[in-house]
Formats: structure tokens, sequence, C-alpha cells
């Protein structure tokens, strides 16, 4: 059975709190692993969550501010005690590069991982599986930073009436899939005829930005979005001028955007209550709007009907 789910390791931004640890963010896709921006404390927030070091198989950084890489060091070497004896690749912007080298060596240990860098220099895809590719895009930030999209090829729902009707059944049904077409008692039956168009799910993670073109471009259509909305309109100011967005703004482009669940995250420890995120990102979305707590486990939802 496969698993797509959210598992939030982390919701602060530049200072964590009693009650939210530095980032963190890991999404089960398909028996694949994919670690968003590690900060300090990621290795026990995956003890505690139940995820063994093994569930990651991707490492992906936005951008090395301390709250977004500083937990690399302890997951990398988790990996290694553990003995993860698959390959993990590694994405960050290639500007990062030395710093990421020295995160990955931060101090002595045993390294058995087979840790593959795989440096961002451009816009586009980054990396590929039988059920998704990995995108990324360059953000607007104070330092070099990328957001990344997951998305699953479009495919075909299988219409059981028009199936029965041209009477494909049992291994025939898969081998019209695969196939494309199929001889059923002298007439050929083609995959458009007993099956619909089923659009493939999609995931966006959007981490430290202003507002820019690459943050609706990862969003649209995210069956789930992952956005930093640090501050509050209030402070909307301040939020331009540390490169961040505020928790209307986010919502604003999950909402213009068609995003199905928005899941905020990133808070600053000046706002004590999380409520006033929800109250200033409902009041423009309409959706389902998660505002992150650390160890929350979200479902990327399933597919809507077409």
């Amino acid at each position: 059975m496969t698993v797509r789910e959210l598992v939030v390791l982390g919701t602060a931004s530049q200072a964590p709190t009693r009650t939210r640890n530095h980032n963190g963010y890991l999404l089960r896709w398909d028996g694949e692993g994919f670690l968003f921006d590690p900060g300090e404390g990621t290795q026990r927030q995956l003890l505690l969550a139940g995820v063994p070091s093994s569930a990651v198989t991707h490492l992906c950084i936005s951008h090395f501010h301390g709250d977004h890489c500083l937990g690399v060091p302890g997951v990398v070497q988790r990996m290694s005690l553990d003995r993860v004896a698959h390959p993990v690749s590694a994405h960050f912007p290639a500007s990062g590069r030395d710093h990421f080298g020295r995160l990955r060596a931060a101090s002595v240990f045993h390294d058995v991982l087979d840790l593959r860098e795989e440096p961002l220099t451009a816009d586009g895809p980054v990396a590929s599986g039988p059920s998704w590719t990995l995108e990324a895009r360059r953000l607007d930030h104070l330092v070099e930073t990328f957001g990344y999209r997951l998305v699953e090829p479009d495919g075909r729902r299988m219409l059981p009436e028009q199936l029965a009707r041209a009477g494909v059944a049992g291994p025939d049904v898969g081998r019209l899939q695969r196939e494309g077409s199929l001889d059923v008692g002298g007439r050929t039956v083609r995959l458009e005829e007993v099956s619909a168009h089923r659009p493939g799910q999609r995931v966006a993670f959007v981490m430290d930005t202003r507002l820019c073109d690459a943050v609706p471009a990862l969003a649209d259509g995210a069956d789930l979005l992952v956005i930093e909305s640090t501050f509050l309109e209030e402070d909307a100011a301040l939020a331009r001028a540390y490169g961040h967005l505020t928790a209307r703004q986010a919502a604003t482009v999950a909402a213009e955007c068609g995003v199905r669940t928005l899941v905020l995250t990133h808070f600053s420890q000046r706002y004590p209550d999380p409520e006033r995120y929800r109250d200033e990102a409902a009041a423009v979305f309409s959706g389902d709007l998660v505002v992150a707590a650390d160890l929350d486990t979200v479902p990327v939802p399933r597919r809507a009907p077409t």
C-alpha cells in the first residue's frame, strides 16, 4: 500500500520555541522520503515522529540560513550510524556548495552513507521516479533560495461500466493500460474509450521568500501546499524587508492557484497565538487549512473527482 503524507518535524522560523522546533518536513511518497529543510534538532524530531532515518531518500534544502540546514550533520551521521543502504540525493543551491560540504563533515564520524550531491543551478526538473518528478524554482529571499514541487504524471482512470460493455476484464485490463489498445473478439478497444483523464497529484514546498512569480508557479493546482507564513499582515513591511510572506499573502496565493490543502508554517516567535494565523488565512482561503504544529501528520488529499 502506498503512502502519501507530510510529517511535520518543526515549524519555527529563526528562533525555536518551547513548542516549536526549527524547520523540518518529511514528505512520504510511494516509498520515497523527501526531507525538506532539516533545521537544528531534526534527527531527534524524526525519532519522536517514529520515522527511521532509512525513510529519507532525498534531502532538499531551500537555502543555507541556519534554521533550514543546521540539522544536516545529525541527519547524515544518523543515516551512516544506521547503515542506510540506499543512495540519498542532496539537492541545494549551488552557491551554497561550500556550506553543504562543511555541514556534511561537521565532525568526525564513520561515513558509510552514499550521499550524492546534486546542486541546483537553474529552474526546472531536478530528479524523477516512476510516479513523480521533483522540480525547483528560484525564489526571492535575502540569499539564493529555491522552492520545490513534486508532480505526478497525469494518468487514466478506468471506467468499470465501459470496460464491461467492451468485454475487457481480468488481466486484459492491465494489458490495455500498458499497450493502449486491445483486440477483443475482432474489435479494437482503445484505452480512451474505457477510461477518463486523471490529473496527477502535486505537492509544493515554498519557504523563505517575498511574493514573486515563482510562488504561484509552484503552488499552481497543488493538492498540498506547504508554505511559510512568518509574519501577520500587520507586519507586512517587515515581511518584505526580510524576504518573507504573511499568512494573508500565503493564503491569497493558495486561493488564486486552486490549492486544496494549505499548510502554514515557519512562524515567528513574536506571535504567541497560532490562531491568529488561522484567522488571517481563513479570511481569504476557503479550502482545507492547517496551521502546522510539530509532529503533525497531514495526508496528501485524495484525488479530486474528475
